[in-house]
């Protein structure tokens, strides 16, 4: 019979800990660096949106060519 109720644990206590650790570090370093460059940001990518908008009507483009030529 198999004991389907045994816990198998995939990572360590450690493996964990450090994990949870890098995750809280990067997401703190990742805001910090984002907060520091605002200024820069804001001079330099004034209308970077525009290009988001051009990449998702590309895609929604080649999404519709493959539907309708679909056989």
């Amino acid at each position: 019979m198999i004991n389907f109720a045994k816990k198998i644990n995939m990572f360590s206590q450690g493996q964990l800990i450090f994990a949870a650790l890098f995750v809280v570090v990067f997401i703190a370093v990742i805001t910090f660096s984002y907060l520091k460059d605002k200024k820069i940001h804001a001079v330099f990518y004034k209308k970077s949106y525009i290009i988001l908008l051009f990449f998702f009507l590309f895609i929604a483009i080649l999404f519709a060519i493959k539907t309708f030529l679909k056989d």
